[in-house]
């Protein structure tokens, strides 16, 4: 129910700043011919919000912990819908003549509204706290779950996001409630309440995220019997240290120092890499890396923006076949092993049922399931990855950590793909040690040509299914041999 307040709250709030907008176009006369005016456009912005704000997760946070990246989800968010709304206007409406001082006020507005509203719920929550100051330590490379829900767990993940967003990852945190389900923190997603705990480490790990620490922010006699009985049992049954912050106040093995990786002179930060890539690393220096880099990201935005109307049509489907929620993520290790969620729409059935009880694989998938699988729709969300600089869309598809052992490394020196050398040429068929043959066979041979022939390649892919190519698996072999 809380996210459903928020989405409404956001609504509301954008409803109102395009009312304003057109107020102060207007030179603050209000007309029934203005009203006229605005009806259809407020309907259009509203309509798009609906699909934009539920994409972007704008709702989910936590209004008294907004962050710097809940600022840039919502600028994103308010740039889609503007952008979106006025293209519909003006297509439904071939004889505007549309202007850009609507859209541009109405965009100042709807940030102004967003944002402002988020800073003061966080200004009134925080008006008799004390400003603290984090100091800086050397943590090691692990991954956290955060239990509590308070100022301690404010102050806790923005020292890491100031002092350390890399070394220590957060897996995710556990609310006080039911109702807080859902919601996040600083962009971290709340996934259940302390009584919750083993199962949600089960729900990790199908995500591919072990947990090394829980760390719980909420004091040991604060929290129910039921609660430190789990946390008993899972200090003594798992392999998993528990602290309580609120005791140690951030000493303990917050100080412990180890690296991300652990590094030589030939590895280049990528573990397990053989002296053998140190030509590879150089060739992921050319400037065509870095073109990609930059004109990718661009790409799949304006691709997001043409595809609107497919994400709506998968999504339905989606959402007719497996509901609520249409996404599915798991945590993959992408550009020099740095971890980031690789987003799919859902295309099987939850693998537990009601009971607990883990459902067969072949009874999780449908028709409509096997239909985006079979034709990458489900792999659409993707393109999210691609903006924010995590995917390329051509390159080395990102692997599960327990599938990218060390002497695979190599295939890590550049951003992972969303189709690649290896899908085309064997895809699903072939081998852990073919695909990665192929794959640093494209890092070697990367180029604008090689990148349309594979786009190309993976639209017969998704048409006639895959086809190994023996010929291309022997030379990434032959040319690649000892620089996996």
């Amino acid at each position: 129910m809380c996210q459903v307040s928020h989405l409404l709250a956001e609504l509301i709030l954008i409803a109102c700043a395009t009312v304003i907008s057109l107020v102060l176009i207007n030179n603050s006369e209000i007309s029934a011919a203005s009203i006229a005016r605005l009806t259809p456009y407020l309907f259009l912005t509203l309509a798009v919000a609906s699909v934009v704000l539920p994409s972007l997760r704008t709702y989910r946070s936590v209004w008294r912990f907004t962050a710097l990246n809940d600022a840039l989800r919502i600028t994103g968010a308010t740039g889609g819908i503007v952008v979106s709304a006025e293209a519909l206007r003006i297509w439904f409406d071939r004889d505007y003549a549309s202007g850009l001082a609507l859209p541009i006020l109405q965009a100042l507005m709807i940030l102004f509204f967003l944002v402002g509203s988020r800073v003061l719920v966080r200004l009134a929550s925080r008006a008799h706290s004390a400003q603290g100051k984090a100091v800086a330590t050397a943590p090691g490379d692990e991954t956290v779950l955060v239990v509590g829900l308070g100022g301690l767990t404010d102050l806790y993940l923005r020292f890491l996001t100031q002092c350390h967003p890399h070394s220590i990852r957060i897996g995710g945190l556990l609310g006080d409630t039911d109702h807080q389900i859902g919601l996040s923190v600083h962009g971290h997603p709340i996934l259940g309440t302390p009584e919750q705990t083993p199962g949600t480490l089960l729900e990790l790990e199908a995500h591919g995220v072990v947990i090394d620490r829980i760390v719980v922010t909420t004091p040991f006699k604060g929290l129910s019997p039921r609660a430190r009985l789990i946390f008993r049992d899972i200090k003594k049954s798992r392999n998993i240290g528990i602290e309580f912050l609120a005791d140690q106040l951030g000493v303990g093995r917050l100080t412990r120092a180890t690296s991300v990786f652990s590094c030589d002179a030939n590895t280049n930060g990528i573990p397990g890499s053989s002296s053998g890539s140190e030509d590879l690393t150089a060739l992921t220096r050319r400037p065509y890396w870095r073109v990609k880099a930059v004109l990718e990201p661009v790409a799949a935005l304006g691709l997001l923006i043409v595809f609107a109307p497919l994400f709506a049509i998968v999504a339905a489907l989606t959402w007719i076949d497996v509901g609520i929620p249409l996404t599915f993520w798991q945590q993959r290790p992408g550009l020099k092993g740095r971890k980031f969620k690789l987003y799919k729409f859902r295309s099987m059935a939850p693998a537990h049922n009601v009971d607990g009880q883990r459902v067969p694989e072949e009874e999780r998938t449908s028709a409509i399931g096997y239909f985006l699988r079979r034709t990458r729709l489900d792999e659409l969300p993707q393109l999210l990855n691609i903006v924010f600089g995590e995917m390329s869309f051509i390159g080395p598809r990102p692997l599960l950590p327990v599938d990218q052992p060390a002497a695979y490394a190599a295939r890590l020196l550049v951003r992972p793909g969303l189709t690649g050398w290896a899908q085309v040429k064997g895809g699903r068929d072939i081998s852990s040690a073919d695909k990665v043959a192929l794959d640093v066979w494209y890092v070697r041979n990367a180029s604008l040509s090689l990148d349309f022939k594979i786009l190309a390649l993976t639209v017969r892919m998704i048409i006639f299914g895959d086809k190994i190519d023996t010929d291309a698996i022997r030379l990434a072999r032959t040319e690649g041999s000892g620089a996996a």
